[in-house]
């Protein structure tokens, strides 16, 4: 595949990066770390920056109290993305701006975010306010339209305890207002002196940079995998295992040739490091999955969204992972790559147990592929969870059926949360093959679903109300098909 790395170009082991090899720019001037210095970025801009506008909250990416903007280069300008800083590796900062609430001030006054919010009342201990400037910084600075419900979605990941939403969102109205007209963001926050007017200079660092890292950066072959974590966007693995991640056995696995978004005829390629906001904004996957903005606000938040690289969601096995659903679904075939071969599997071969998967410990995910749905494709993902947003799936669900004539000419039907592994249902996608979609097919599908899932009772439920969950969800994939 064109522009595809060879395999010894994948990683850059943690313990080997110099002292020249960090590289990037903190709000308005270059720093260049020592790997060692911090684990994350929240930790290296408060601990050894001393910018402590950003806040320690959850250390796991939900509160939002420690938001940063993260711009890097893309097709010739700099995109801006809010992430958040708990989560994010210090090694995945070279290369970039990293943006805290400091780099969003003006000397003598209130910028446009920070003055909207006192006008509108909308802090009250200040606490999670840092992470609502710099999220609705990071809007100002997208190439959103200014809809209200545009800024809303880019506060998804900040949570206020004790304010309300309603003053904020009265911020976000007078923010819209300021906003109209925009079209080339940098250029128009700084002209309109939304946000300082070093903006205007990053790309240019930034480009520097760049030249830098290909002389600076040590590219070596594989090293030996045990003990070792492949570290993407980080978003679920330091939640889970923050204690070794201490251990610097991480390697940066963040690398723009990772990044890939590609069709050859109707099959799509998917490169390892994109994330979920990748394919939100690719022409690629919208235009072959229109519904796929509606499927991916279910999943997380903005900041998360960021962060989170589909493969590692593929390996991190949770069994209601919602790509790992959605992409079970789609059949996705999964590249493994090792220095010795590569092989390509089917995602429903990959799960073998609980966190037990078809994979050895010197093998990566190297690319993922699916068929993009055509003109006789129905695809839907559904999922409940206590919360609509920012929360993890008691049962989640996906659905793709080729529907010619009236018959179900093949079906993939995967569910997550009612069994150890996330799950693709195929007795319940064999059954539903050659058949019309009626009641007695709507009931069928029900009953042998039954028959191959395990649900276990947890936090999230009894194994008869999860059972009952994807008995509601597949009549919610197949009923609107009824009378078509």
């Amino acid at each position: 595949m064109s522009g595809f790395p060879k395999v010894e170009n994948y990683f850059l082991p943690l313990n080997k990066i110099k002292a020249t090899n960090l590289h990037f720019i903190l709000n308005e001037k270059e720093v260049k770390p020592l790997p060692s210095e911090a684990e994350t970025v929240l930790d290296y801009i408060r601990s050894v920056q001393n910018l402590k506008g950003t806040k320690i909250g959850c250390r796991e990416g939900d509160c939002g109290a420690c938001t940063i903007l993260v711009g890097d280069l893309q097709d010739g300008s700099v995109r801006y993305r809010s992430m958040t800083s708990c989560l994010m590796p210090l090694v995945n900062a070279h290369g970039k701006h990293i943006v805290t609430v400091e780099g969003v001030n003006f000397p003598d006054r209130l910028n446009l975010v920070q003055q909207a919010m006192a006008d509108s009342g909308a802090t009250q201990c200040g606490f999670c306010t840092p992470g609502f400037v710099v999220s609705l910084a990071g809007y100002c600075l997208s190439n959103q339209d200014a809809t209200k419900e545009n800024a809303i979605a880019a506060i998804d990941g900040n949570i206020c305890r004790c304010t309300g939403y309603k003053s904020i969102e009265r911020a976000t109205d007078i923010i819209n207002e300021q906003l109209k007209g925009k079209n080339d963001p940098i250029e128009f926050v700084v002209k309109n002196k939304i946000l300082p007017e070093y903006f205007s200079e990053i790309k240019e660092k930034l480009q520097q940079i760049s030249e830098e890292t290909k002389s600076l950066i040590e590219i070596i072959k594989r090293p030996e995998a045990a003990n070792k974590f492949f570290v993407g966007g980080g978003t679920d693995l330091y939640v889970q295992r923050h204690g070794d991640m201490k251990e610097d056995n991480s390697f940066l696995f963040n690398r723009r040739e990772l990044n890939f978004i590609s069709k050859e005829k109707n099959t799509c390629f998917l490169g390892p490091a994109v994330t979920v906001s990748d394919l939100r904004t690719s022409e690629i996957i919208t235009t072959a999955i229109p519904q796929f903005q509606n499927f991916s606000k279910l999943v997380s938040s903005t900041p998360i969204r960021n962060m989170a690289t589909i493969a590692g969601n593929f390996v991190n096995a949770s069994p209601i992972g919602d790509f790992s659903i959605f992409f079970l679904a789609l059949d996705a075939q999964i590249e493994l790559d090792s220095i010795e071969k590569k092989r390509t599997i089917p995602l429903r071969k990959f799960y073998k147990g609980y966190k037990q998967l078809d994979k050895t410990l010197d093998e990566i995910i190297s690319r993922i592929s699916f068929e993009l749905p055509s003109k006789n494709t129905y695809l839907n993902f559904e999922k409940i969870s206590k919360r609509t947003h920012l929360d993890i799936a008691s049962v989640n669900t996906a659905i793709c059926l080729n529907i010619e004539n009236g018959i179900i000419q093949k079906a993939g039907l995967s569910a997550g949360g009612v069994g150890p592994i996330p799950m693709f249902l195929e007795k319940t996608s064999t059954y539903l093959q050659g058949k019309k979609i009626n009641n007695d097919t709507i009931s069928g599908a029900i009953e042998t679903m039954k028959t191959e899932i395990s649900p276990i009772g947890d936090v999230r439920g009894s194994a008869a109300y999860k059972t009952l969950l994807l008995e509601q969800l597949i009549k919610a994939h197949l009923m609107p098909l009824l009378n078509n």
